[in-house]
């Protein structure tokens, strides 16, 4: 009979070598795990770098195109790169595709020029409360008012940390985020949800007014639907005209004819303007011929020279996101 002691060493034995086994294929697990979970953010990170150049390489070939303008024809009489009312390019590369935006300053509201009531009727239309809207017209004008003080001096005082209101120009447009009772989701845009339920974006202050803007008429092809009521537009002509626009530019102010019977056309024009925001989201070509779902968006605001200066084309701020 054997001892009961050795049966039970290799009892302990036996559980031990469970319990190390579970213990390797638990850390084998997590280490399979982590590997593969860094594989992927590497994959997404190299393919969000891709995509970022993608956009990036797309505001330089439009830039070339703007600048070539609309010397080169096609056979049937169209502009071989760009002229004077096209809003966007679409662009083919053999990694991916870019659409870039054309949008320029001319088709926001001037920050110097805009009247209070306009700033008021603008936010209404970008969905901010009346009270609100009120308040913050008031303090843009505050703030771009050249003055000792100010009332709303007190309140910046109050913050943590404080600062002064300039009472000058405007340098950049994201000293709005500073003015009272200004939000992020006022200034960037967000989500909101038409009577189906279903979400779509609202623009933000950002997309309807410039630091650059001259103030009077605003481009009919590239300005914002809140811009197009604020200066008049009836809701009827705004739709209308942002579906034409989406299909073909305007070109001439004889096009409107027709689509803008409630007035507001003195306050639009066809292109305008030399300082530009070139916006390109792009998207890389998967090996199976579609396309990722990863998007990158980049943008730099531009100003065209007269000819004759070098360089031709400068670029006044770069946006990464």
């Amino acid at each position: 009979m054997r001892p009961i002691h050795k049966s039970s060493e290799k009892g302990g034995a036996l559980l031990a070598v469970l319990w190390l086994t579970a213990a390797l294929m638990a850390i084998a697990f997590s280490v399979a795990n982590t590997v593969r979970g860094e594989t992927e953010r590497t994959g997404t990170a190299s393919e969000g770098i891709r995509t970022y150049y993608l956009a990036t390489g797309s505001i330089d070939r439009a830039m070339l195109y703007i600048q070539w303008g609309p010397q080169f024809r096609n056979t049937d009489g169209t502009a071989k790169f760009w002229e004077p009312g096209m809003s966007r390019f679409h662009f083919v590369f053999p990694s991916g595709v870019s659409t870039v935006e054309l949008i320029p300053e001319s088709s926001k509201l001037s920050l110097y020029a805009a009247r209070p009531e306009e700033f008021i009727r603008l936010m209404l239309n970008l969905g901010v409360v009346p009270e609100q809207a009120q308040e913050i017209a008031a303090a843009i004008v505050d703030w771009r008012t050249a003055a000792p003080t100010g009332p709303f001096d007190e309140y910046y005082l109050s913050r943590t940390p404080s600062f002064r209101a300039r009472h000058a120009s405007f340098e950049e447009l994201e000293e709005l985020l500073l003015v009272k009772g200004m939000t992020p989701e006022i200034f960037y845009g967000s989500f909101v949800r038409d009577p189906q339920g279903r979400l779509y974006p609202r623009s933000g202050l950002k997309d309807c007014v410039s630091v650059y803007g001259l103030g009077g008429a605003v481009d009919v092809n590239s300005a914002d639907p809140a811009v197009l009521a604020t200066v008049g537009l009836a809701p009827e002509a705004i739709a209308a005209i942002v579906e034409r626009r989406r299909a073909t530019p305007f070109k001439t102010m004889q096009e409107l004819q027709g689509l803008t019977q409630g007035g507001g056309t003195g306050r639009l024009m066809v292109g305008g303007g030399s300082i530009w925001t070139l916006r390109a989201t792009a998207q890389l070509r998967l090996p199976n011929g579609g396309f990722s779902d990863l998007r990158r968006t980049v943008s730099a605001l531009v100003k065209f020279r007269e000819p004759g200066y070098n360089p031709p084309i400068e670029v006044l701020r770069w946006y990464d996101n």
